[in-house]
Formats: structure tokens, C-alpha cells, sequence
């Protein structure tokens, strides 16, 4: 809270540099207790998801939480595999940790990490947003999620929405972008200080983390070589990137072994991917490989809350040790919520160094047909549901 307590400072320089007039946000009594969602019931394909007018409304249960008026959302891979059941045990362990729930169920569940819309009701602990300020957000997955009319959200989740994009716009960015921070930053070290030169690799680049992750990096002046499909070529370039790499024109590993070698990796792709791609790193200086496709929710699943953290200690301990041995660091990153961190990424934002790649936009009423294109594949930008124009 201190550091958020920090963070509030700016926050209120923003607001005052022309955040939009308090709205009065009004519910009807039947509003109050109701509101449209998109949930499922069970976990399974497409077919399991509902539309319903009948969702519990949000409640503020701690005092550092708000409310927000979703004006729009946004599809992340992490929903396909939230629909069908990956990582439910570790899920479910996170959102009641002690039993505590008379039910022992999670549905009906909403699915949707990003948000951007408007404020609605603040908790009493509340006092660096308002009713009517503009924000956006990515929920946690142990959270209910965005696909509905209305989200809670815990303050430290949330910040002020960049001032240049639209509300549709801003909800591409929060969660693949946190996650991209998260590897770059938390895990990897890389900040606005110390990456100007350095080369970096970023495997699986064309998706949202990737667009997110070569846009970040150029803007602290790294070397950025992003592989991709020869389609996305002409994006990257617009991104940013400094190398463009053809994973379907030739043997990947020689391409890249072609070239100098790197200082950071960031793999958003796995596979047999992670056997070559820490020989591309400079040994003995600090290079990083960040992969962000690891085994922790599966082996929970697989084995159970115990036993599966157990394996996943085990795996990740062995490949650090063996990696550190060979000259170079071996980590493994995950989405995290942060307000702070998006502070940060909005001041990029309205700076122009960092701008939404959205491949296609649907309507509220359209959600199921937003999961069959992001279910689809070779997406180049992310698929956002416009809340707002659901009638």
C-alpha cells in the first residue's frame, strides 16, 4: 500500500491534466442487484458459454475495492483455457484458499481479463480514484471476470485509462501488457535504464505479449529481433523491430544461430523451442531467457495442489541450476496484477511509444463469435468485445 500510497501522487497530477467531469452513475434498484453477463456453468468448448441478464451484481466485500462500469473487454488465450477447465485446481485453491464457501463451486463463471471503463462506487479506503473517473485494468483469473456489464476489482489493480485511446483501444493492452512486464521487468531486469543496446529476442512475437513486448523494449532502446510468420513481417517492422525472422522460411535454430548473439529472451511459444533457444544467449554476462509457457497449472491439475507444486519446484529449481551452470539465467514469469505497473505503461502510452494492435472488434451480443476467432489461431493483435453497443 505504500507504494500505491507513492503511485497516488501521479495519479493525481493526471487527473488534472483534463480527466473527463465526474458523471453520476445511478443505478435503478433492479440494476442495483442484477446485470448481462457471459458465464459458463461447466467447463468445455464453445457451447458451454450462456448469455444471462440474471448475474448477481458486484459487491464491494473489501475496502479497497471499486466497481467499475465495463465499457470494454478484451479475449486473451488464458480464457480458451479458463473454458476448458486448465488450471482449475489452482484457481479454484486461490479464490477460496480456507474452504470457506458453503458451495463448492466456482460457477457460474466470468470469464474476461481486461477491462476499461468507468468507476462506479469506491470502498471506504478509496482515495485515488473517484465515481466517473476513466480506468483500466486486468483482473486476476481467480476473479470474476469482464465479460459483463459490471466488475469489482481491488484498487491496487486499477489505474487511470491513457488519455489517447478510446475505451475499446485501452482494453487490448492491460493484461497482455502486464504479463510482457512482468517478464521483462519483475523477472527479467530490464527497465528504461540499462536496455538501450541490448540485444533481445523475442520468440512468438506477432501475438498480443509479443506486440506489447517489442514495443516496450524499442521504447528503452534495445535491439529487438522478433520471429514471426512472414504476414507479420510488415507489423513488426511498424513495431519497432530492428530483425524480422520467418519461423516457416527454413530451419529457425540456424537463422537465428546466424546471428549475434543475445541478451534477453522472451519466449512466448515453448515447446521443443526452450532445447536451443538458451545456446542464443551470451554466456557469462547476465543474459536472461524468460519463458512464459511453464508447467505449474497442469502439473496442479495432473497431481493436485501438493504434489503439483512440489513437481513444479523441482522442474523450474533443476533447469535454473543446470542454465546458472552454463553461463546463463533461466526464469520463468507470470501475469501479475499491478496498477502501478500500468501507470507506467499508460505515461508510455501517451507518450506514443506504445500503441493497441487489435485485430477485430465484437459486440457484446457476438462474444461467442470472439472466442471461435481467438480459438482460431494467427491472430495478429488481440480481439476486443465492445461492451458499451451490446444492444
Amino acid at each position: 500500500m505504500l507504494r500505491r500510497a507513492a503511485a497516488s501522487g501521479v495519479r493525481a497530477l493526471r487527473r488534472a491534466g483534463g480527466q473527463p467531469p465526474v458523471r453520476s452513475l445511478r443505478a435503478s434498484p433492479r440494476a442495483s442487484s442484477i446485470m448481462p453477463s457471459w458465464v459458463i456453468d461447466r467447463y468445455g468448448s464453445n457451447e458451454v458459454l450462456r448469455f444471462t441478464r440474471d448475474m448477481v451484481f458486484p459487491i464491494i466485500h473489501f475496502p479497497n475495492e471499486v466497481i467499475i462500469k465495463v465499457h470494454a473487454a478484451s479475449l486473451n488465450p488464458i480464457d480458451l483455457s479458463m473454458r476448458s477447465g486448465y488450471g482449475a485446481t489452482a484457481l479454484n485453491m486461490k479464490r477460496d484458499p480456507l474452504k470457506l464457501k458453503s458451495e463448492d463451486t466456482e460457477f457460474p463463471l466470468t470469464l474476461g481479463r481486461d477491462v476499461s471503463g468507468v468507476i462506479m462506487e469506491c470502498g471506504l479506503s478509496v482515495s485515488y480514484f473517484k465515481p466517473g473517473d476513466e480506468v483500466w485494468a486486468a483482473i486476476p483469473p481467480w476473479k470474476q471476470g469482464t465479460l459483463s456489464e459490471f466488475v469489482v476489482a481491488s484498487g491496487n489493480e486499477v489505474s487511470f485509462k491513457p488519455k489517447r485511446l478510446t475505451h475499446t483501444e485501452a482494453a487490448s493492452l492491460p493484461y497482455v501488457g502486464l504479463t510482457a512486464w512482468s517478464a521483462m521487468n519483475q523477472v527479467g531486469g530490464l527497465n528504461r535504464n540499462n536496455c538501450s543496446g541490448k540485444r533481445i529476442l523475442i520468440l512468438g512475437a506477432s501475438g498480443g505479449i509479443g506486440t506489447f513486448a517489442v514495443q516496450l523494449v524499442k521504447a528503452w532502446g534495445a535491439h529487438v529481433t522478433a520471429v514471426c510468420s512472414q504476414d507479420a513481417s510488415t507489423l513488426m517492422k511498424k513495431l519497432g523491430a530492428d530483425d524480422v525472422i520467418d519461423y516457416k522460411s527454413g530451419n529457425l535454430e540456424e537463422q537465428l544461430k546466424a546471428l549475434p548473439l543475445f541478451d534477453f529472451i522472451l519466449d512466448n511459444v515453448g515447446g521443443s523451442t526452450e532445447k536451443w533457444a538458451l545456446d542464443l544467449l551470451k554466456k557469462w554476462s547476465g543474459a536472461t531467457y524468460v519463458t512464459l509457457v511453464t508447467p505449474f497449472l497442469i502439473n496442479m491439475d495432473k497431481l493436485g495442489v501438493a504434489d503439483g507444486m512440489l513437481q513444479t519446484g523441482v522442474t523450474v529449481g533443476s533447469k535454473t541450476l543446470k542454465h546458472l551452470l552454463r553461463g546463463v539465467h533461466y526464469r520463468w514469469a507470470f501475469f501479475m496484477p499491478s496498477g502501478p505497473s500500468l501507470d507506467e505503461i499508460a505515461e508510455l502510452v501517451d507518450a506514443g511509444k506504445i500503441q493497441p494492435v487489435i485485430d477485430q472488434v465484437f459486440s457484446f451480443s457476438e462474444v461467442p463469435k470472439a472466442f471461435q476467432k481467438l480459438e482460431a489461431g494467427h491472430a495478429r493483435g488481440k480481439t476486443v468485445i465492445d461492451v458499451i453497443s451490446r444492444k
